[in-house]
């Protein structure tokens, strides 16, 4: 027979509060008191909230939650934050051993004519490879990124395709690049999806260079210019990327961890610097404010204690297997419906890593999740002569 419960205050969800089936209350609809006037909210597990920017996403780094979504899959104009992907294929040639920091690379006419922000390198002079990364990142220098491009790539149309290639290695499925710096091309696409897919990839795959993110000046030939991102000149932010185009707007790329959580933000088609500052500053504590990464159990927790027909043992314990983080609003503990579903009794054998038995989440602004459970035990079946005294002994008992 199918057998369901609700899970109380034990073990199973670590200590946490007993939870009772509901629904949470959701936000009222429209701007929370401080939101930036739009009339276009962003789409949030809490209900529709309001934000200044054209383009919006935020997602939890750790559980992949997606805490606000906004015309996110929508392509647009990428702007500077295209030299993430150009930052990602120099530090994967960097991590293969194919270029080190301290290589020296020659300034092309094409690298030192180019216009927008810039390292101010010359034409004809060598740089080293880790001021130039320094030069993309810090000061957002398009000059600085044509050099890397052509080394990477031999020329800067080459490595495009090889940005595009890449995209769709990480899953980037709608981005279309068609330059290492993001200066205008009608043809030259990404989504604000895709920027935190990248932006994630960065963090994760090259941690001895995301580093460079987190500096707040940077000077060369005698010019000392500030990071641009205001997240990070303000300390609320370790990184990634501003950009700023006519035809998109102000955004960014940020990351932020604070007490041990970190969160990817990607907001853009601001109309100011100033609009990108306080906007990009106001939704990433709201993510925070709002949001908590709660373990329902471990890997090895016993969830349950499952009764097993005709075993060596008279009982299984059922696991989840793995650790489950999950990102819910602070309010769950009030109504959220935690329920463990599972066949009793099991009928021997039962063999250690069988699935046996289900975890439903449900409840308003909580993710529905129907997670597996599994057995954490070999229960090995009955020799027959044994069998038959368990059965004798059922009927006689009534069991």
């Amino acid at each position: 027979m199918r057998f369901s419960r609700r899970l109380a205050l034990t073990t199973a969800l670590v200590g946490l509060p007993a939870m009772a089936t509901g629904a949470f209350a959701a936000r009222p609809k429209g701007k929370p008191k401080d939101a930036a006037p739009t009339g276009s909210p962003g789409e949030t597990p809490l209900g529709p909230v309001d934000t200044a920017a054209k383009w919006a996403f935020v997602q939890d780094f750790a559980t992949g939650a997606i805490l606000l979504d906004k015309r996110s899959d929508e392509q647009m104009p990428p702007s500077s934050m295209t030299k993430l992907m150009t930052m990602y294929l120099v530090y994967e040639r960097l991590k293969k051993g194919q270029m080190k920091l301290s290589d020296m690379l020659t300034v092309s006419a094409k690298a030192a004519a180019m216009g927008g922000s810039r390292m101010f390198i010359e034409v004809g002079k060598q740089v080293m490879v880790e001021d130039l990364i320094r030069g993309v990142i810090v000061q957002s220098g398009n000059d600085a990124a044509v050099v890397l491009a052509e080394t990477v790539g031999g020329t800067e149309e080459r490595f495009a395709e090889m940005m595009n290639t890449k995209a769709r290695e990480l899953g980037m499925t709608r981005s279309v690049f068609r330059n290492s710096t993001g200066w205008p091309d009608p043809e030259q696409f990404i989504s604000a999806r895709d920027i935190a897919t990248l932006a994630r990839r960065i963090i994760l795959d090259f941690p001895e260079y995301y580093k460079y993110d987190a500096e707040k000046s940077f000077k060369y030939n005698n010019i000392d210019q500030p990071n641009r991102h205001p997240m990070v000149q303000a300390g609320t932010a370790d990184g990634l990327k501003t950009g700023h185009t006519d035809a998109g707007g102000y955004g960014l790329a940020a990351s932020s961890q604070r007490d041990g959580r970190r969160m990817i933000m990607v907001l853009n088609g601001m109309k100011t610097m100033h609009e990108r500052a306080v906007e990009s500053d106001r939704m990433m504590n709201w993510a925070f404010a709002n949001f908590e990464n709660v373990t329902l159990f471990s890997a090895a927790e016993t969830i349950d204690n499952v009764p097993v027909w005709l075993g060596t043992d008279k009982t299984v314990p059922m696991v989840g297997g793995r650790d489950l983080v999950v990102t819910l609003p602070k309010s769950w503990r009030q109504t959220a419906s935690i329920k463990v579903q599972f066949e009793t009794p099991l009928k021997a054998p039962v063999a250690r890593g069988q699935t046996v038995g289900t975890l439903l989440l449900r409840g308003q602004g909580v993710p529905h999740m129907d997670v597996p459970l599994l057995a954490g035990a070999d229960v090995p079946r009955l020799s027959l002569p044994m069998r038959g005294l368990a059965v004798v002994s059922h009927y006689i008992s009534g069991g």
